[in-house]
């Protein structure tokens, strides 16, 4: 198939493009930074300049590449714009679907997150509600959310991937990541709240595999959701950090996610079923 990727330099596409190319896909990748040209061509991928929030561009390079296929992984985290990131979920979105619409695209697959739940006990499957009551901060976080995924339900065919927690290269939880810096400061308490994590190498292949996946919304986290009691001193010891300071406190919306679905009924295997040995495997690479 011919693959249009937006996000294709970010945490997620470094892997995802060269698992596409392999697999035998043509892969158009689109950058806003002219710089950035050369990692995605270096993948064996076509590099297009495009900012998706100019609508005229993105459809001049939806037209001139012609895609059977749109992936959507674009987000602002690793600069921790968190309004730009919203307005991405938002605006980007709808221009990506306008843009993939105008040209007959048929089927996308767009990064979302399982930690988007309304509050509740125990893990979240695909049928429990997003938490359209949630309140500031998290409400635009929230408004995001749903914003993007009532966008790619536009297209036909649309598999949303509700990913976990983002860990391993290009993320806030390198070594010199946000939150290592964070925890190395002890500036993160444990709390009994859970956080269903997921390596991007494991992201990057659920994407690859939602080529055949059915439309709707999936969880793709690994097998153990955990409280922050049980993964933050774990992560601190791994990094060198000193323990954390530990509170009994949970969010009611802190209650993780369930995998079933998409290793049980779609076959997905994570590469790190468990953030115990993907922790300590995704440091050992910077060191």
């Amino acid at each position: 198939m011919r693959i249009f990727v937006a996000g294709a330099t970010g945490a997620v596409g470094r892997f995802l493009l060269p698992k596409l190319i392999r697999a035998g896909h043509e892969v158009i990748g689109i950058t806003q930074n002219e710089s950035k040209k050369s990692n995605i061509e270096n993948t064996g991928s076509k590099a297009l300049i495009s900012d998706v929030f100019d609508r005229e561009a993105l459809r001049s390079a939806l037209e001139e590449s012609q895609p059977d296929v749109v992936i959507h992984q674009l987000t602002s985290l690793s600069s921790r714009n968190f309004w730009e990131n919203t307005r991405i979920r938002i605006e980007g979105t709808q221009n990506l679907v306008d843009a993939a619409l105008a040209v007959g695209v048929k089927r996308i697959i767009a990064q979302s997150i399982s930690w988007a739940y309304e509050p509740g006990e125990g893990t979240a499957t695909e049928d429990v509600p997003l938490d359209v009551l949630a309140e500031e901060p998290r409400k635009t976080t929230i408004d995001g959310i749903l914003a993007l995924e009532r966008a790619v339900t536009e297209i036909p065919q649309h598999v949303i991937l509700r990913y976990g927690m983002f860990y391993g290269p290009g993320t806030w939880y390198e070594p010199k990541g946000f939150m290592a810096e964070q925890i190395l400061q002890r500036q993160v308490p444990a709390t009994d709240g859970v956080t269903s994590f997921l390596h991007v190498e494991d992201a990057a292949e659920a994407a690859l595999l939602a080529l055949q996946w059915p439309s709707g919304p999936v969880n793709v986290v690994d097998d153990e959701p955990a409280k922050g009691l049980d993964w933050l001193p774990f992560f601190a010891q791994s990094l060198g950090a000193p323990m954390p300071v530990t509170l009994s406190n949970r969010n009611g919306w802190e209650r993780g996610a369930s995998n079933r679905k998409a290793r049980e009924e779609y076959g997905w295997k994570p590469l790190y079923p468990t953030w115990r040995t993907g922790f300590t495997d995704s440091l050992r690479l910077f060191n």
